[in-house]
């Protein structure tokens, strides 16, 4: 196969996006939810990998954390990852990493990303329905399960568990 062939061949492989968040906690167990302005429902702080300038998920929830809200910490360990489908777009594998507990000093030096976010709330686990949206709830539910465990990585589709 020529070095031709091998681009073509590549370019026609299906596309797959990849998104990478980090679940923050407070020393209560709330979670740290951030409000896009560029869509409805809440989120968790994080977004696409740059895969096209040779970023890694891990590397990508460093980066959007930062960006979004001025924390700039190494992720811990992978908590899920999650096969999300969409109707108007690519699958999206996304990984969600352990943030910690964030101490009241560091709560207190969030500072938002305003060209994307509208604010940021601590949440209660019983409360995440409502601000997360289908899948996403899902998602974060499955990795604070993993928190609560013994430890592990948890394989979603769609938010639920991957047969297996």
């Amino acid at each position: 196969m020529t070095t031709t062939d091998y681009a073509t061949y590549i370019a026609g492989l299906p596309r797959v996006l990849a998104a990478a968040a980090t679940v923050f906690r407070d020393d209560r167990g709330r979670v740290l939810l951030v409000e896009p302005n560029y869509r409805e429902g809440w989120a968790l702080p994080g977004g696409t990998v740059e895969s096209d300038q040779g970023e890694s998920p891990r590397q990508a929830a460093r980066r959007e954390t930062a960006e979004e809200i001025g924390l700039d910490r190494t992720p811990g360990r992978l908590l899920a990852i999650d096969w999300a489908r969409g109707p108007m777009r690519p699958p999206i594998a996304a990984y969600l990493y352990d943030g910690g507990v964030l101490d009241e000093a560091e709560t207190k030096a969030i500072r938002l990303q305003e060209e994307e976010l509208l604010s940021w709330e601590l949440v209660e686990r019983d409360d995440l329905d409502r601000y997360l949206r289908g899948a996403l709830a899902l998602r974060v539910r499955a990795a604070l399960e993993v928190l609560d465990s013994t430890g592990g990585t948890v394989e979603l589709e769609d938010g639920l568990p991957a047969d297996g």
